[in-house]
Parts: C-alpha cells; sequence; structure tokens
C-alpha cells in the first residue's frame, strides 16, 4: 500500500473527522478495521491521511458508528472522492502547500467570514494594492515571484465573481482603511474598490472604528470558511511565521460568535449607493469615503 507523501488540508481533515466519529461511537482501531474488513494499520493510515478510503467502506463506517447526519456524511464523500484538482494545482510546485489549501477551501465555501486589523482582506485587494504588500513582504524576492503570487491571489477572487459564489462577510478594523500602502494613489483605488464590491448582494462590509476601543482586539486576523454542512467548517488564522488551521467543534463556536460580536460593535455594513454619504455618518461607508477623501490630491 502506498502512502501519500504530501498530505493536504482536505485529506487531513476526512481522517481527523472519521477519527472524532470512531471515539465518539466508543470503538477503538481494531475494531473500526474489522468493519471494513482491513487491519489496524491501514485504519491508523486512514485516519492520519496517509492513504485514501473508498466511498462504500466510508458510508460503511458512518453507518457503523452511528451517523444520521446524511448531509454531514454525503459531504465526507466529497472530501474523500475529490482528487483536490483546481486552478490551485499550477501552483503544486511554486507555492507553499498551505496557499492551495486556503484556495481549495475557499473554493467549497458556501459562506466565508473575514476579520483583519491592519490590511485589507485578500479577496478584496486590488491589483496594486497586492503587488505592493509582497513587495514589502519579500525585499528580496525576484519580479517573477511577485507576479506569481499576485496571479494566485488574483485567481482566489475569482471565487465572488463565478456562478455560485460565498457570502462573503468581512469586517475591516479602521487601522486597515488608514494603512497607507504604497502611495496615496494605490489607497484611493483600494478604498474605491472596497465600495465598489460592496454593491455585490453577496458581499457585506463592515467597518470597526477606533472609538470601539479595545474590542479592536478580541482576535488575530482569520478566515472563517463552511462548505454549507453544521461540523465541516474550518478556521484559517494568520501568523507571520505560518497560518494555523482549526476545525475542533469548540474552537468553529468561539470563533463564530467573535465575527457575531466583531459586526455587532463594527458600524452598519456599507450600501453602495449613487448619492455619497457625508463624512460625519456614522457608518461604514461614510468611514471608508472620509478616508478615501483624505487621499485626494486636495489633501496630499
Amino acid at each position: 500500500m502506498a502512502l501519500r507523501l504530501h498530505i493536504t488540508e482536505r485529506q487531513r481533515r476526512l481522517g481527523v473527522e472519521l477519527r472524532k466519529l470512531r471515539e465518539n461511537a466508543g470503538l477503538n482501531l481494531i475494531e473500526a478495521a474489522a468493519l471494513i474488513g482491513v487491519g489496524r494499520p491501514h485504519m491508523t493510515h486512514i485516519e492520519a491521511a496517509r492513504t485514501g478510503i473508498s466511498t462504500e467502506r466510508l458510508r460503511t463506517l458512518a453507518t457503523e458508528y452511528g451517523c444520521t447526519s446524511g448531509t454531514y456524511v454525503d459531504e465526507l464523500v466529497r472530501l474523500a472522492e475529490s482528487n483536490g484538482k483546481g486552478w490551485w494545482s499550477d501552483y503544486r510546485k511554486v507555492l507553499p502547500q498551505q496557499f492551495l489549501d486556503v484556495a481549495e477551501l475557499e473554493d467549497r465555501a458556501t459562506s466565508i467570514a473575514s476579520y483583519e486589523t491592519l490590511l485589507i482582506p485578500g479577496l478584496l485587494q486590488t491589483k496594486s494594492y497586492m503587488r505592493t504588500l509582497f513587495q514589502n513582504a519579500r525585499p528580496g524576492a525576484l519580479p517573477a515571484e511577485i507576479d506569481t503570487l499576485v496571479r494566485f491571489r488574483l485567481a482566489r477572487q475569482h471565487i465572488l465573481t463565478g456562478a455560485q459564489p460565498p457570502q462573503l462577510h468581512v469586517v475591516i478594523h479602521e487601522a486597515a482603511l488608514r494603512m497607507v500602502v504604497g502611495s496615496s494613489q494605490i489607497m484611493r483605488a483600494q478604498l474605491a474598490h472596497l465600495i465598489r464590491s460592496s454593491a455585490d448582494p453577496h458581499v457585506t462590509i463592515q467597518i470597526l472604528p477606533f472609538d470601539q476601543g479595545t474590542q479592536a482586539w478580541r482576535s488575530a486576523p482569520f478566515l472563517l470558511l463552511s462548505p454549507g454542512v453544521q461540523g465541516l467548517e474550518t478556521v484559517f488564522v494568520e501568523h507571520p511565521a505560518a497560518g494555523m488551521t482549526l476545525h475542533d467543534g469548540e474552537t468553529i463556536s468561539q470563533y463564530q460568535s467573535t465575527i457575531t460580536a466583531l459586526g455587532d460593535s463594527a458600524l452598519a455594513p456599507i450600501v453602495n449607493e449613487t448619492s455619497p454619504v457625508r463624512p460625519e455618518d456614522r457608518d461604514s461607508l461614510g468611514l471608508v469615503q472620509h478616508i478615501h477623501y483624505t487621499h485626494s490630491g486636495a489633501h496630499r
């Protein structure tokens, strides 16, 4: 039996879910393996995502484990049957696996929630904004490497314009709007892009203002991705060295509560209207327009 050399987040998650189901059923590895006619080592490899599992065996395990949620089992089957190939496959030899995992999670998601403290969320960044970020973060990178990172992030954004885009809810701290990335020209274009993006019915953008105080530090930046099946949500938390994917039930609940609390504390969502809102109006659009104005030629 050939074992996988590289394990994706999708494969790892399937193994984690199967282990949780087994443990909830009170079975050990030997007992579980006997249910599908394999040995204990094989079952260990399945749960560790070092090898796959057939649809028939997966459904047998789910039944024997007492899992009664058809939608949940169907999603596990989709995880098992997927070959993991998508547009991100073209980047396998040039980008870290974690980049590809996030892209695949976003592609499967029916809803995405995001919180950012110092930067505009990647799914809503303009090309010039993201290019400047990558150049600043990787001063020694070759132009071709920066081009690859930009193309990849732009490709991620295509989920918002597809036939079935996910519901996207982002809460952005005011600091991210005021953080000058590159130049006033880049910031004006980026802030205008935020307002345009809010016109999409599946995109909700809220700004958390400075005057909310320490509410801003409730959480580090994160993505909460849901495939539309309860229990299979994933949180991606960004860190300078490497991001983390989290998916245990208690953690997911905490992040769901966090994004709800942040949304409650933030200004009302941007509503893209034809008539401008006065800068002093206390809603997200008013604040974005006000900061956009500070980058105008008259204010530089």
